[in-house]
C-alpha cells in the first residue's frame, strides 16, 4: 500500500467535488468517479471514449452494503458475496434507487463489487459510497496495471492518481448474471469458475451471448496497438518467423513448453508457466510489445481452466474478430 493516508483524502474531496480518481485495485487500476453522480459518471465516458450504453460496474466496501444498492438479491448471489468479497466477482443484479442509470448504460441491472485492495478499501471508506470504476485505459486498449500505466494513457484528464503498486491479479474480474433463474459467468476473469462452482455445488454456464450488457464483450477489447494473432502452440514459432521474414515486427509469447527456444523475431515474451504470473503479466507484456514497436503478436491460448480462461478470454478480445494469421 503505497499512498498515505493524506492522498486517500484528497482522493476522497475529488470524488465528492465531482472528479476522477484512478484507483488501484488488485485486478487492475479504475477510473473512478461518485457512483450517485451523474455528471461525474458521464465524464468516465468521455475521458475513456467509451458509448455510453456500455455498463459501468459499481465498486462499494463491503458484502454489507449490498442492499443498499440492489434489489431482490438470490440466496446463491448473497453466499458468493459473503465467501468471496472482498476479491476478484462481480454481481450483475437489479438495480436499486441509489444508481443512476448513466452508471448502468440505461439498463435495469448493475454490476458491483467489492475490491480487495488496501487503498481501494480505504478510499471507499474515506468517501462513504459507491465508486463507478470500469479501468482507467481509452475504451478497447490494454488495461493499466499500475499508475504509470494510467499516467501514460490518459495524463490529465483524471484529476488524481492514487498509487497502490502494482495489481495483484491482473486481469479484471469474473462476471456473474444473478438476475435469471441459474447463475451464469458473463465475463471470466480473476475468480475462478472451479471456484465459484465449488462453494455453489453446480455447475456455471459461459453463454456465448447475453441479453445483458456488461464490460468486456465487445468484439476487439483490451487491445494493444499491435495486430494480436493466435495459433496453435506448436505452430507459433514457425509462424512468427515466417511473418518476420516477410518484413513485420513480431513480438511472440512465447509458451512455457518452449523456454529457452530460439525464435528470430523482433522481441520475445516468455510466458510464465504459472497462469496466476501469467494473468498478473499479461498486460504488461501487452504493452511491453507495443513500447518495442511491434505491428504483429503472435500467441497461442493456455488450456482454459482456472486463470487460463480469462487468459484465453483477453487473447481472443484483443485479437478481434481475425484472431489467425
Amino acid at each position: 500500500m503505497r499512498a498515505r493516508t493524506g492522498d486517500i483524502e484528497k482522493a476522497a474531496g475529488v470524488l465528492r467535488a465531482g472528479g476522477l480518481v484512478a484507483l488501484p485495485t488488485e485486478t487492475v487500476y479504475g477510473l473512478g468517479a461518485n457512483a450517485e453522480d451523474p455528471a461525474a459518471v458521464s465524464r468516465i465516458f468521455q475521458v475513456k471514449g467509451r458509448p455510453s450504453s456500455h455498463p459501468l460496474i459499481v465498486h462499494i466496501g463491503g458484502a454489507e452494503q449490498l442492499d443498499d444498492w440492489v434489489q431482490d438479491v438470490p440466496q446463491a448471489a448473497r453466499l458468493l458475496a459473503e465467501r468471496f468479497w472482498p476479491g476478484p466477482l462481480t454481481l450483475v443484479l437489479r438495480r436499486g434507487r441509489r444508481v443512476p442509470l448513466e452508471a448502468t448504460g440505461g439498463l435495469e441491472t448493475v454490476a458491483v463489487r467489492v475490491p480487495d485492495h488496501p487503498v481501494a478499501l480505504a478510499l471507499l471508506s474515506a468517501f462513504g459510497g459507491g465508486v463507478t470504476a470500469p479501468s482507467a485505459n481509452r475504451f478497447g486498449s490494454v488495461s493499466p496495471t499500475t499508475a504509470d500505466d494510467v499516467r501514460a494513457e490518459l495524463g490529465d484528464a483524471v484529476d488524481f492518481v492514487l498509487d497502490g503498486g502494482p495489481c495483484e491479479v491482473g486481469v479484471e474480474s469474473t462476471i456473474v448474471d444473478a438476475t435469471g433463474d441459474a447463475l451464469t459467468i458473463l465475463r471470466p476473469g480473476g475468480m475462478t469458475r472451479e471456484d465459484l462452482e465449488a462453494v455453489l455445488g453446480c455447475p456455471l454456464e459461459i453463454p456465448a451471448t447475453s441479453r445483458i450488457r456488461v464490460p468486456g464483450q465487445h468484439p476487439s477489447h483490451y487491445a494493444p496497438r499491435a495486430r494480436v494473432v493466435l495459433v496453435e502452440p506448436e505452430k507459433i514459432v514457425a509462424e512468427a518467423e515466417l511473418a518476420q521474414e516477410l518484413g513485420q515486427r513480431v513480438g511472440v509469447f512465447l509458451p512455457a513448453a518452449f523456454a529457452g527456444a530460439e525464435v528470430k523475431a523482433h522481441a520475445v515474451v516468455q510466458v510464465p508457466g504459472s497462469m496466476a504470473a501469467y494473468a498478473r503479466g499479461l498486460y504488461g507484456f501487452l504493452r511491453e510489445l507495443d513500447q518495442r514497436g511491434c505491428d504483429l503478436i503472435v500467441a497461442s491460448l493456455p488450456a482454459e481452466e482456472g486463470l487460463g480462461l480469462a487468459i484465453a478470454n483477453r487473447l481472443r478480445r484483443a485479437a478481434g474478430p481475425r484472431t489467425t494469421l
